[in-house]
C-alpha cells in the first residue's frame, strides 16, 4: 500500500528498516534471553536521530509528531518490540513536556531527549493505582520552594536506564483526581532510588522498575503545567501516546507474519510446502488483511491528529507559550476516542495475528529459538499498558454516547 510518505517520512522508515534488519534482528534473541538493555542499538538510534522524530526542529528534532513517531516505532518493532520501546518509552516522557511544559522546561529537557543522550520515562502506575489512576497515593507536599515526594511507583518502562522522568503525585489527597500533580524528576535527585526490577513475560530487553521516593525534593519549577492538573496532563498525553502503542502492535504483528511467511514457504509436509495448503492460505489472508486494516486506521488517525495539533505546537514554540494553552485557544479537539480505537484494534490484531502465526508454524513456532514465539510474548503487553483494552472500550463507548447526545 502506498501511503504517500514525504521525503522525510520515507527517510525515517528507511533508516529504521536498515537498523532493524542489520542491527536489531541479529541480537534480539540475546537481549530477550539476557534481559539486558541494548545500549549498542540505542547508540545506532541516536546517530540516526530517531529519538527526536516527534519533536520540533527548535529542539533538535525532525519536526514531526504522532505520524512520524508511529512510522519509526512500527518499523523498529517489526524486528523487536522490546528494543523499539527504548524510543517509545522516552517519547512517552517527552510528549507531556512538549505539550504542557513551559518554554524553559522545553529548552532544558527536549534537546537532550531529541538526541537520545538522556532517555525519558513516564511513571503514573502504583501498587494500588493501575487502571484507576485517581487512586494515586504517592504524596507531594509543598515545602518552601520545593515539593517533597514520598511513595512508590511501579511498572515503569525504561526504569533505571532513563534520566528524565514524568512522575505523578498527589498534592491534595482530599481533592482526589483534582489533587494530582505532574512533575519532571531527574535521575540522581536525592531521595529518588530504584526498587524491584520486574521479571516479565515479554518486552524483556526493556527494563521495568519500581521507583522509590523518600523525602525527594523537587523544585517548584519542575511542576508540569499547574498544581492539581496532573491527571489531565496524563490523559492528554495518552490521547497522543496510545497511537504509539498501536504502532508497536502493528510492527509486532507484521514481524511475526514476515517470519511465518519465510518459514512456511520452505517447510514441507505431505510432499508440498505448508504455504500451498488452502487452510494456511486462509489464515495468511486473514492476518494480512487485519494488519493492513490496523495500519490504515493508525496512519489516518495520526495524520488527522497532527493536522490539528501541529498549529498549536508551532505557535507554542514560536511564542514561548505552553502548547496546551495554544491548543485551547485554537479549540483543538481531544483525540481520546480515536487514539483508544487505534490501541484496541491494533493490539487485538497483534495478539490474534501472532498466535495464528505460531499455529501456522506448528511445533517450531512454540520453541524459544524460533522468533515467532517471542512476537507472541511481546504482543500481549500492547493490550495492557497505557490503559488496558477494557478501559479503552469504556472510553470509546462513553465518548460515543456523549457525541450522540451533543447531536440532538
Amino acid at each position: 500500500m502506498d501511503y504517500e510518505l514525504t521525503e522525510t517520512q520515507q527517510m525515517i522508515v528507511d533508516l529504521c528498516r536498515r537498523i532493524a534488519e542489520e542491527k536489531i534482528k541479529p541480537v534480539r534473541a540475546h537481549y530477550d534471553e539476557a534481559e539486558e538493555f541494548p545500549w549498542p542499538i540505542v547508540d545506532e538510534l541516536r546517530r540516526a536521530d530517531i529519538f527526536g522524530v516527534y519533536l520540533p526542529e527548535r529542539y533538535g528534532g525532525l519536526g514531526g509528531f504522532n505520524f512520524e513517531q508511529a512510522l519509526a516505532f512500527e518499523t523498529l518493532s517489526r524486528a523487536c518490540g522490546a528494543i523499539a520501546l527504548s524510543t517509545g518509552a522516552s517519547g512517552l516522557c517527552g510528549i507531556p513536556i512538549m505539550l504542557f511544559g513551559t518554554a524553559e522546561q522545553r529548552e532544558k529537557y527536549l534537546p537532550d531527549m531529541a538526541k537520545g543522550s538522556r532517555l525519558g520515562a513516564f511513571s503514573l502506575t502504583e501498587p494500588e493505582a493501575g487502571s484507576d489512576a485517581t487512586a494515586v497515593k504517592c504524596s507531594a507536599k509543598l515545602d518552601g520552594g520545593h515539593y517533597v515526594l514520598n511513595g512508590i511507583k511501579n511498572f515503569c518502562s525504561g526504569g533505571e536506564v532513563s534520566e528524565i522522568y514524568t512522575v505523578f503525585g498527589t498534592t491534595n489527597p482530599v481533592r482526589g483526581a483534582r489533587g494530582v500533580t505532574a512533575f519532571i524528576v531527574e535521575k540522581g535527585t536525592p531521595g529518588f532510588t530504584f526498587g524491584k526490577k520486574e521479571v516479565k513475560m515479554g518486552i524483556r530487553a526493556n527494563p521495568t522498575y519500581e521507583l522509590v521516593f523518600k523525602d525527594c525534593r523537587i523544585p517548584k519549577a519542575n511542576v508540569l503545567y499547574k498544581e492539581g492538573y496532573g491527571l489531565h496532563v496524563a490523559q492528554v498525553t495518552f490521547d497522543n501516546s496510545r497511537t504509539g502503542v498501536a504502532a508497536q502492535a502493528v510492527g509486532i504483528a507484521q514481524g511475526a507474519l514476515d517470519e511465518t511467511l519465510a518459514y512456511i514457504r520452505v517447510r514441507k509436509q505431505f510432499g508440498q510446502t505448508i504455504a500451498s495448503f488452502q487452510a494456511i492460505q486462509h489464515m495468511l489472508a486473514d492476518c494480512g488483511t487485519a494488519i493492513e486494516a490496523a495500519r490504515a486506521l493508525l496512519y489516518s488517525t495520526t495524520r488527522a491528529m497532527d493536522r490539528a495539533l501541529k498549529p498549536a505546537v508551532d505557535k507554542g514554540v514560536e511564542r514561548g507559550t505552553i502548547v496546551y494553552d495554544e491548543m485551547n485557544a485554537l479549540k483543538t479537539k481531544r483525540w481520546t476516542k480515536e487514539s483508544a480505537m487505534c490501541k484496541v484494534f491494533c493490539s487485538d490484531t497483534a495478539m490474534k495475528v501472532t498466535l495464528d502465526c505460531l499455529q501456522m508454524c506448528g511445533g517450531i513456532g512454540y520453541m524459544r529459538d524460533f522468533p515467532v514465539e517471542k512476537f507472541v510474548r511481546d504482543a500481549k503487553i500492547t493490550q495492557i499498558y497505557e490503559g488496558t483494552n477494557q478501559i479503552q472500550r469504556n472510553e470509546i463507548g462513553m465518548m460515543m454516547v456523549r457525541e450522540a447526545a451533543s447531536r440532538k
